[in-house]
């Protein structure tokens, strides 16, 4: 069923992460700055919002999560409302995925952390309106160590087992987990 609430001024947004510390943030955020907030910790609970009475104007949803992909949230709402707008958040960023959400309907791709500022405006810009360079870009090397740390987390900071799904060498991770974060 096609919704076809076409309101300029629906501010309804959809928030799908399963980190809840970052979601709540993000809610409270977005709330300030004039959304009404609907949030999931799932890709079932997300797909039930959007199939709900009104699939949100706005959507913001993480890439991975628990059960599932979060492209399947931004296509089943590009299906019930055409004219929403929904972005991807992701802690693995790469062009092959990115490529990917922008032809499943999202409107912009942004890498973890992602401030609400960077979120909003992302939500806000017009189709041709280029988005901003942004005045201090993470460096290729933060870039790495960001990655490198998120990977450690989730394997409980093993450092054994984040060497093997890096393919790297053990002693080379604990050299660069023992050095600071670069700039």
């Amino acid at each position: 069923m096609l919704d076809v609430t076409s309101d300029a001024n629906d501010r309804t947004l959809l928030i799908v992460d399963d980190d809840r510390p970052f979601l709540q943030r993000l809610a409270r955020a977005m709330e300030s700055r004039g959304f009404n907030v609907t949030t999931a910790e799932t890709v079932a609970d997300g797909l039930a919002r959007v199939e709900g009475s009104a699939a949100p104007a706005y959507a913001v949803v993480d890439m991975r999560l628990g059960d599932g992909n979060g492209l399947d949230v931004i296509s089943a709402l590009k299906r019930r409302r055409p004219d929403a707008r929904g972005i991807i958040l992701t802690g693995y960023g790469n062009i092959a995925t990115a490529v990917n959400a922008v032809k499943m309907g999202a409107v912009d791709y942004l890498a973890k952390p992602a401030d609400a500022d960077d979120i909003c405006a992302a939500l806000n810009a017009q189709a041709e309106h280029k988005p901003q360079l942004p005045e201090n870009p993470m460096s290729a090397d933060r870039v790495r160590w960001e990655h490198i740390q998120r990977v450690y987390e989730l394997c409980g900071r093993n450092v054994s087992e984040t060497a093997r799904r890096l393919s790297m060498h053990r002693r080379t991770l604990q050299r660069i987990l023992a050095k600071r974060a670069p700039r």
